[in-house]
């Protein structure tokens, strides 16, 4: 795990030692991610600066140094994350002689050995794990930028004034003095409306984020850029369910490749161990790490004091019963809210998810232990353990149950502004209102579109775009914030169409970020076994019955689980970190969200409608309504803007 960055000068007017300084400084912003070494390499004659920061993993010693050069010195890469399978690939590099020599055992040597021995696009098909890549191809003058499948590893880039430059984090282009540190609007409508910004886009109107599955490949010569899909979750060579599959052998293959993809990533040549939430898929990670260990695994939860919050007393009888070496923290309200301060800095541009705060405090207690820690996030996305995946369903049923003609009437149907009912629609005109927002919430689910469906149900209500006292053309309401590139498949369910949208959006941009950047805080290396893109693939192959059985979500998941720890300790009650937000907004944050969101404040920095926001902070601190999510949107913002754009 480390932090990269870099910069192309299309005019190589940069000077060798003003390159240096700038390249030092976009690395210095990275130090968290990788506090162990630097290291630096340039040519001014393609204008090429790159630098890495490195968390020492795999190989300790500076044969693991980057940036490293290839055996012929074609290419140069700088590399983010972990290949997993490094062992297989470095046997077949050296049955074939194709690797003469090695200098150590580092996964970025195989990487780079084995793109030179046959090419990129054959070694990110066969590379097992979580990167963020920058390769220079020296023969070809491209400087090519990879994201990893599922978007573990973040990669933020731009392009201005003739340089492009790129970095693991906002706070490494910032340090480059083309910068622009120009607010997208759009970006902020999306943050209120998901609590996190979608790939592609930014903060910034500038700024952009390689998507998962993604490539950028830039002409160092033109400045010229193309963008590529090299893996997408649905393939059309796999674009088939398997109901020829028993539920046995269903579970079995599942078991296996959980164990593969575990086994593999327990390698290292540090501590490891493992976050244990009480839920099923951390459970499973767990149990399944244990049992291919020769000692305790280290496993860690953080307790609430608040009831329906704590969650240490379930994970401290699975560690029981799965002979773990446990830890837990019991923390108090207090000291939750006193990481809240230090959000601006853990997540350099505005993100919203509350489990922010127990993610870092638990990356942290882990920290202290370890340098690498296992995670059981992307169960959820792969094996429909969501409630929200089973509302259309239901939904459709009483859709579809009403009179023939009132279907095509709301498929028709478009989303209607509140801006035509005022701002404060009260009496009959705030009846119709409401009525109306639900009728057109219902004919959104009913759009052709997966991607538009499934906006409609989770985007938050007053959606962004009526917060947001720009004006903004082609907002939310008339296409789809989704990077939908893959298109639903027919073969799908409802329910799995979702839950591909999901992987596509809310698992990369919302909860990888937040486990990214919680651990990169404090130097911890996270691991994801269920985001072995053989798994992913797997569980898409999978009927719907293989994962929700009657109200049992992730069914085929629990009979994994099961094979190693009672059922018994497992309601279907959905579990993982989480704060009382709501309790906090109306009590201790109180006083802290009143002058973030003062009247007077949103009126200087116009950007909100201070009136709107006004209305609502007062509804929830009186208890008349929850915007908790919402505010809590707002309230992320405004600490980021106080920081990079203070009035």
């Amino acid at each position: 795990m480390c932090g990269i960055a870099g910069f192309v000068d299309i005019g190589r007017s940069t000077t060798p030692d003003n390159g240096l300084s700038i390249i030092s400084s976009m690395c210095d912003a990275l130090t968290h991610r990788g506090p162990d070494s630097s290291g630096y390499w340039h040519d001014c004659a393609t204008g090429v600066f790159l630098g890495h920061r490195r968390l020492s993993i795999l190989d300790l010693t500076s044969s693991g140094h980057q940036p490293m050069i290839s055996t012929s010195g074609r290419y140069v890469i700088i590399f983010n994350g972990e290949i997993y399978n490094h062992h297989v690939l470095r046997d077949e590099l050296s049955k074939k002689s194709l690797a003469p020599f090695w200098n150590g055992h580092s996964d970025t040597e195989v990487a780079l050995a084995y793109i030179e021995a046959f090419g990129l696009d054959r070694a990110l098909a066969c590379f097992v794990g979580m990167f963020a890549i920058a390769l220079l191809d020296r023969q070809e003058h491209k400087l090519i930028l990879v994201r990893d499948r599922v978007g573990e590893k973040p990669l933020y880039w731009s392009s201005r004034g003739g340089h492009l430059f790129f970095g693991s984090e906002l706070n490494a282009l910032r340090a480059h003095p083309r910068f622009s540190s120009s607010i997208s609007f759009d970006s902020v409508a999306q943050l209120i409306d998901f609590n996190y910004i979608p790939s592609p886009y930014s903060i910034y109107d500038e700024v952009a984020k390689i998507r998962p599955g993604h490539l950028i490949s830039i002409d160092i010569n033109s400045g010229s850029t193309e963008e590529k899909s090299y893996w997408a979750p649905l393939p059309d060579a796999q674009s088939f369910t398997r109901f020829d599959l028993s539920p046995e052998c269903a579970v079995d293959e599942l078991h296996q490749l959980i164990r593969q993809a575990v086994g593999m990533q327990l390698q290292a040549d540090v501590p490891v161990g493992t976050f244990l939430s009480g839920g099923i898929d951390s459970s499973t990670i767990v149990a399944v790490a244990q049992s291919l260990s020769k000692s305790k695994i280290n496993t860690f939860s953080i307790g609430f004091e608040e009831a329906g919050f704590d969650e240490a007393v379930a994970a401290r009888a699975i560690a029981g019963q799965l002979g773990t070496n446990h830890t837990d923290l019991y923390v108090s309200s207090k000291d939750a809210r006193d990481v809240i301060p230090h959000l601006v800095d853990i997540y350099d541009e505005p993100f919203a998810d509350s489990s922010q705060i127990p993610t870092y405090l638990v990356a942290q207690l882990a920290r202290k232990s370890v340098t690498v820690s296992l995670s059981g996030d992307g169960g959820d996305e792969l094996f429909l353990g969501y409630n929200r995946y089973l509302v259309p369903e239901y939904l459709w049923k009483i859709l579809f149950s009403l009179p023939k003609l009132s279907i095509p009437q709301f498929r028709g149907r478009k989303a209607i502004s509140d801006s035509m009912f005022g701002d404060k629609p009260d009496g009959n005109l705030g009846l119709i209102s409401k009525a109306i927002k639900n009728y057109t919430r219902i004919a959104g689910l009913l759009r052709d579109d997966p991607a538009s469906r499934y906006r409609n149900l989770i985007a938050h209500n007053p959606p962004g775009w009526l917060l947001v006292n720009r004006q903004v053309k082609n907002r939310l309401t008339s296409h789809a914030p989704f990077p939908f590139q893959v298109g639903a498949s027919n073969r799908l369910s409802i329910n799995e169409n979702m839950a591909l949208v999901d992987i596509l959006n809310y698992l990369p941009d919302d909860i990888l970020t937040k486990v990214d950047r919680a651990a990169m805080a404090v130097s911890l290396e996270t691991r994801i076994p269920f985001l072995d893109h053989r798994i992913i693939e797997f569980a898409f192959t999978l009927p719907p019955y293989l994962k929700v059985r009657g109200n049992e979500r992730k069914w085929i998941l629990r009979q994994v689980l099961y094979k190693y720890i009672d059922p018994s300790l497992f309601g279907n009650k959905k579990m993982g970190f989480s704060i009382p937000l709501k309790n906090w907004l109306q009590g201790p944050l109180s006083d802290w969200a009143d002058d973030l969101l003062a009247v007077d404040r949103l009126r200087r920095q116009e950007i909100f409608r201070p009136e709107i926001i006004s209305e609502m902070w007062s509804k929830q601190k009186s208890g008349a309504a929850n915007y908790s999510s919402t505010l809590w949107s707002i309230l992320m913002f405004q600490t980021w803007h106080d920081k990079y754009h203070s009035i």
